[in-house]
């Protein structure tokens, strides 16, 4: 049996607590909203602090709020399966609402949060395993170790991105609100990711992801495509999140194509995006732009699957999430 390591467990009632808190306490304090990433990564050993922030009272974390100029705030600790379920946002973010339905299992959808899909710790097939099996071969430079067992002579960790809401986020524009020492500070949610499997984000350790804006629901179409072994649980071996903007006419104006569980971050299929632009959403566009996702799916030996497999399927992954906005 997995067991936790033993932890000091915070509970602060305000944002600005918790983040003195981790302040205090730096590299050995972690912030926990559902759990159901960080505590199997505790039991496995991936991430062993000694002090535990929980979010569950800090106010203002657990709803859905509506903006005066359309816009959408959603807390960080709102549960998934409320907002899978959430009818404001199945009837005017569907693309969304979809994105969250397909994340794992229902009973991990009721207690994982939106705040925690977002900053889901990369994975990888040699990473994610127990600390007996990963001592075994030497461990990874993940963690523990100096070698990427993806890529052996790799100077970088080459650990994937796995969020399903993550890849529609970015492609939708939508913003994230960081709360840290200094006071509070907005970014757009493709300006938290870099494409490092290790340092996987941009935030200070010290920041509080304490909700996700969603752009006003109107003059964009956007969709959510997953391809996973099992259709239930597992993570996704490729995300495709699109959204695009279109004038009165039908043309295209500016299109966000990107690819999620093929790289350390959400990865922009430029090339499509330049073929979308200027025109209209016909087959043709469809087929062209989906072609030329080829190339950015620079899938690895890291997840589920076979490698060249996942990379050739990334077109026709990409035509059917285009054609799901017409």
């Amino acid at each position: 049996m997995l067991r936790l390591p033993t932890f000091t467990y915070h509970r602060p009632k305000t944002a600005s607590e918790a983040v003195a808190i981790q302040k205090e306490h730096g590299k050995e304090a972690m912030y926990v909203a559902g759990g159901t990433d960080l505590y199997p990564n505790m039991k496995r050993r991936h991430q062993t602090p000694t002090h535990v922030i929980s979010l569950q009272d800090v106010p203002g974390l657990h709803t859905v709020d509506p903006l005066a100029d359309g816009r959408v705030a959603i807390g960080a600790m709102v549960k998934l399966t409320a907002l899978e379920h959430h009818a404001h946002l199945k009837a005017h973010y569907g693309a969304f609402a979809h994105a969250v339905r397909e994340i794992s299992t229902p009973l991990l959808r009721n207690m994982g949060t939106i705040g925690g899909n977002l900053l889901l710790d990369t994975r990888c097939t040699y990473y994610d395993q127990s600390h007996e099996w990963r001592e075994s071969i030497d461990f990874c430079m993940k963690k523990d170790g100096a070698i990427c067992w993806v890529a052996p002579g790799s100077p970088r960790c080459w650990a994937v991105q796995s969020s399903d809401t993550v890849p529609l986020v970015c492609a939708m524009e939508a913003e994230v609100e960081l709360v840290g020492v200094d006071g509070s500070r907005t970014i757009k949610a493709g300006e938290l990711y870099r494409d490092d499997g290790i340092q996987y984000l941009t935030k200070k350790p010290e920041e509080l992801l304490t909700r996700l804006v969603l752009p006003a629901a109107k003059g964009w179409k956007a969709s959510y495509l997953k391809l996973r072994r099992r259709d239930t649980y597992d993570f996704p071996v490729l995300g495709v999140g699109v959204c695009l903007w279109m004038d009165g006419g039908g043309v295209i104006t500016k299109a966000n194509v990107r690819l999620g569980g093929a790289g350390s971050y959400a990865i922009p299929a430029t090339e499509s995006e330049k073929l979308l632009v200027g025109q209209k959403l016909t087959d043709e566009v469809i087929a062209a732009a989906g072609s030329a996702a080829l190339k950015p799916a620079r899938t690895m030996d890291n997840t589920d699957l076979d490698v060249y497999w996942r990379r050739k399927v990334a077109p026709v992954y990409v035509a059917r999430a285009l054609a799901a906005c017409k």
